[in-house]
């Protein structure tokens, strides 16, 4: 057989094949053991962040008493560290996707420790609300990016589900038994106490990460959003400043006139830059969402509720009764129980009825707790304290699971880590303002006087608590595309 023809004409030029993308490389697939080991270390870090949330509110008095603080002096301690950690939060878990969440989550527990070995050491109140802001810092870079390691080490999404429900859980135990275990440390130990046990937790969540957790990054990190972030930052500081500064100075004080200015300029500035950037810090756009909305005031609700509860409490039961430390963290306790018992139940809830019924259970419960608290005074029976305060702690744990469910109902992935973050952000600044306005409204009152002073707190945390009634009304997101 002849052979075939050659193809005549020129001969065309070799074709390089396309260039192909990056590949992204995939999780590494850990083990079962390797990835409840993954989630221990990432709750224990979430846990020291939701301790050091409240566990100061039951040392203030011996803190003001060592170090000669007044009630400004203490509201700076607790807000110092709730304000840097709202302001923070989400330019945090920006900078774990670039440069690596587990790298990001070594430096924040390096940060945290370093500055809770500061607060036990502080020498005065200007040093120790130093110390309590640089804490701030390193919370900030361990709540949102431990989160994010478990959703990377664990891709099975049942079993993420499952992981994120014990993450949960850890938060509300850690806020709710924050008082418990600061009464016991300072009956034992004394103040300082409260922050030296800060020390062995990091360094043993530095030792197993460094073991167990994988290191990962997103494919696409966002943009670093520089003029965003001290926006928000200054925002926050200016508004806190002007709630603890201004029963102390006057609201008519130059000072806080300033402060409310600065306030009101740099969220003026800020909604406009986020608003024209193309990768912004915060998602404006959710806010037109009417359940969003409701999501994040009933966060902030719920928040100023508890931070005033807690701080009022403890002053009421120290300074005009005269209870010990120990004794006031006890008092405590069956919010700590109602808290942690209420939380899964109310995550089960959500999942099979949806967000209403928990949100209404939440309500009913915070307020009817709070308006008991009004009737608080020298001769109030302790059986009376103790069934407000569970009564408060169950509405606490009800709460959690739905807002979250609310705030990220019907939106895609790619949204839906932002609503979280901006609703971590509203539990913070919640915080914050519970404890500034709580300051506040005992700022000149006597010992004898601080029940009598406490009261228009209680009507606000009952009004806070209602507010969720209204959260509930809204908390049937239309889905978004």
């Amino acid at each position: 057989m002849p052979p075939a023809p050659k193809p005549s004409g020129p001969r065309p030029p070799a074709q390089n094949p396309p260039a192909a993308a990056p590949a992204v490389p995939a999780p590494p697939v850990l083990s079962a053991r390797r990835r409840r080991t993954v989630l221990a270390v990432c709750c224990l870090s979430m846990f020291l962040v939701g301790l050091d949330t409240t566990v100061v509110n039951v040392a203030l008095p011996a803190i003001g008493r060592g170090l000669d603080a007044g009630t400004r002096g203490l509201e700076w301690t607790v807000d110092a560290y709730t304000l840097v950690l709202a302001a923070l939060l989400i330019s945090a878990g920006a900078l774990a996707d670039r440069f690596g969440r587990r790298r990001v989550f070594q430096v924040g527990l390096t940060v945290f420790g370093l500055a809770s070995v500061a607060c036990a050491l502080a020498p005065s109140t200007g040093a120790l609300v130093a110390a309590r802001a640089a804490q701030g810092v390193g919370a900030a870079m361990l709540s949102p990016v431990a989160l994010a390691i478990v959703v990377n080490a664990i891709p099975d999404a049942r079993e993420r589900a499952r992981a994120i429900g014990v993450w949960a859980a850890v938060f509300g135990l850690s806020m709710a038994a924050g008082p418990v275990t600061g009464g016991v440390l300072l009956e034992a130990f004394g103040w300082r106490s409260v922050f030296w046990t800060n020390a062995p937790v990091v360094l043993a969540a530095l030792a197993l990460s460094a073991v167990f957790v994988p290191e990962s990054r997103s494919p696409r990190p966002p943009c670093l959003d520089l003029p965003g972030q001290a926006l928000l930052a200054v925002a926050v500081a200016a508004s806190v400043g002007v709630l603890i500064e201004g029963p102390h100075l006057g609201l008519d004080a130059p000072a806080v006139l300033v402060l409310l200015a600065v306030a009101l300029g740099a969220t003026a500035a800020f909604v406009r830059v986020e608003s024209r950037r193309p990768a912004p810090l915060m998602d404006l756009g959710l806010f037109a969402r009417p359940a969003f909305r409701g999501a994040v005031l009933g966060a902030v609700a719920v928040f100023v509720a508890l931070n005033l509860i807690l701080f009022l409490t403890t002053l009421h039961l120290q300074g005009s009764l005269g209870w010990s430390p120990l004794a006031a963290g006890a008092a405590t306790l069956p919010m700590a129980v109602g808290a942690t018992v209420c939380a899964p139940w109310s995550g089960r809830l959500t999942a099979r009825r949806g967000p209403r019924v928990p949100l209404t259970l939440a309500g009913a419960f915070l307020t009817a707790g709070a308006l008991l608290l009004t009737t608080l005074g020298p001769g109030t029976p302790a059986a009376l304290l103790v069934l407000a305060l569970a009564l408060t702690g169950t509405g606490f744990g009800f709460a959690n699971a739905p807002i979250t469910n609310v705030a990220v109902g019907g939106l895609p992935p790619a949204r839906a880590g932002v609503a979280g973050a901006i609703t971590s952000t509203a539990r913070q600044l919640g915080a914050s303002a519970g404890t500034a306005l709580a300051g506040g409204l005992v700022a000149s009152a006597a010992p004898a006087d601080l029940a009598g002073a406490s009261r228009p707190g209680w009507f606000l945390a009952a009004a806070c608590g209602a507010s969720l009634f209204l959260v509930a009304r809204a908390s049937r997101p239309k889905p978004t595309c």
